[in-house]
């Protein structure tokens, strides 16, 4: 059972007050619903059934659905879009009197219904139900409020140690990747060390430093080419054995032939043309700390 309690005027006598209370079953106002209407000294029951509300759905041309959704806000809802007519107004003591609800559109009022309420014998006892029932929904309500402040003070420390738990994570992020980054700048610092080490072993600093800037391009692709000679022009050391033999065959015609005439002066070979020159083997590692060095 569903019940609600709201207060209206009466539209030919704005300055009165009533309070009306409404009782419909769990299939809603469609099924038909109670009525009591009281301004605090009087008291009136009615009662509106599921066919007369059904006629007057048929009566205003309007779908069932339509005109309940419209009813239940008229008699549950503070809306100035609803007002209420009561007759005969002021009501007399102990008479009945007739309710009409009414629908204001655009400057426009139509009646959506009407019931006929009966004077209740003993208005006091209707006026105190209706102050227990104001008294049990207000203590619904209130335990309802602290249940959701409960809620609310639960979800707000929640939210505290959740917003700690990432203040946290993200100092602890920002250590390490300062960590990082410090242990990054040390291995990079020993890379470029030990290449430095290379390039002042292999190649003296003080023949890279007398090279201008615009000339150490033409420095590289010298040294680029003086590799290709090197690595395609490959000496075999049997052709140098094979070179160094000399003939004895003719130089013993000759002394034959010239038996008796003073030996000529034979002209030795100058040993530091007949050496070849050698190359020394060049590794990767030369031409890496040639290069870093040079740029």
């Amino acid at each position: 059972m569903h019940t609600s309690v709201c207060r209206v005027h009466n539209s030919s006598d704005p300055d009165s007050s009533y309070f009306l209370r409404v009782d419909w079953s769990e299939r809603g106002l469609a099924s038909g619903f109670q009525l009591l209407l009281t301004d605090g000294q009087d008291a009136w029951r009615g009662e509106v059934s599921a066919a007369a509300v059904c006629s007057e759905a048929a009566e205003l041309e309007m779908q069932t659905e339509r005109y309940i959704q419209d009813l239940q806000q008229a008699l549950t809802e503070n809306s100035t879009t609803y007002s209420f007519n009561l007759k005969p107004s002021p009501p007399a003591h102990g008479s009945n009197v007739t309710l009409a609800y009414e629908k204001v559109q655009k400057d426009i009022s139509f009646r959506l219904g009407s019931v006929l309420l009966k004077a209740v014998p003993e208005p006091a006892e209707a006026v105190r139900e209706l102050l227990i029932y104001g008294l049990q929904r207000g203590n619904a309500m209130e335990h309802h409020n602290q249940k959701l402040e409960e809620e609310n003070q639960r979800l707000r420390a929640e939210q505290q140690r959740v917003t700690a738990e990432l203040k946290r994570y993200a100092s602890g992020k920002e250590a390490l990747e300062a960590e990082l980054y410090s242990r990054f700048v040390l291995v990079l610092n020993e890379k470029k060390f030990r290449c430095s080490c290379y390039s002042c072993a292999c190649f003296p600093p003080h023949s890279v430093n007398l090279l201008k800037a615009e000339d150490k391009w033409q420095v590289s692709i010298m040294v680029i080419q003086s590799l290709k000679l090197i690595f395609s022009s490959t000496v075999n050391p049997l052709d140098d054995n094979l070179r160094d033999i000399t003939d004895v065959a003719p130089c013993r015609k000759r002394r034959i032939r010239q038996l008796g005439a003073p030996d000529p002066v034979v002209k030795r070979p100058n040993p530091q043309n007949s050496k070849r020159k050698r190359y020394t083997p060049v590794s990767s590692c030369h031409i890496y700390c040639l290069f870093s060095s040079l740029f």
